[in-house]
């Protein structure tokens, strides 16, 4: 792809990943909220196709997107707020959420500004850096040292013993 559409791509993920944050963060409804947030991640799995990372867009679009915004969800309806409405507070909490905001602002400001970015169109270094699915699968399902299939295992124990006491809080009711 040409550069300029490259840039017209990352500048609309960026904006949209920014707006739908906010209206993530600011919505009264819960699952308009869970919604934002899936919309949020899916504009973060545009990013990684941007940087052409496939297993990272994958990963994000199945575990994130996929899993983590349907438990939000399961959480919402599994609450005693029925009507799915936030109740509204002021005060502290968005004077300190002010200052946070200005403060990640100044941050990236910062960052901005002190690193010199340089857009190159070289293809040369497409996939040169991803690293090719067998590792990563032999990486998963490995059990030597640095291989992670058994905190892949524990995981899945934790997600299991969460979802029969998700079960269990609903049941009682």
């Amino acid at each position: 792809m040409s550069p300029i559409i490259n840039l017209i791509i990352f500048v609309c993920l960026g904006i949209a990943s920014f707006l739908l944050s906010i209206l993530a963060v600011s919505s009264k409804s819960l699952l308009r909220s869970a919604t934002y947030l899936l919309l949020v991640l899916l504009c973060t799995a545009g990013f990684y196709l941007f940087l052409n990372y496939h297993f990272l867009a994958v990963v994000q679009v199945s575990v994130y997107a996929g899993g983590v915004v349907i438990l939000f969800i399961f959480a919402i309806f599994l609450t005693d707020n029925k009507s799915g409405i936030l109740t509204k507070k002021m005060g502290r909490r968005y004077v300190m959420g002010i200052l946070v905001m200005l403060g990640g602002i100044a941050i990236t400001a910062f960052a901005l500004l002190k690193n010199q970015f340089v857009y190159t169109d070289n293809h040369t270094m497409e996939g040169d850096r991803e690293i090719s699915m067998q590792l990563i699968g032999k990486a998963l399902m490995g059990v030597e040292k640095y291989q992670y299939l058994f905190p892949f295992e524990v995981l899945s124990l934790l997600l299991l013993v969460c979802i029969i006491g998700g079960i269990l809080i609903a049941r009682k009711r």
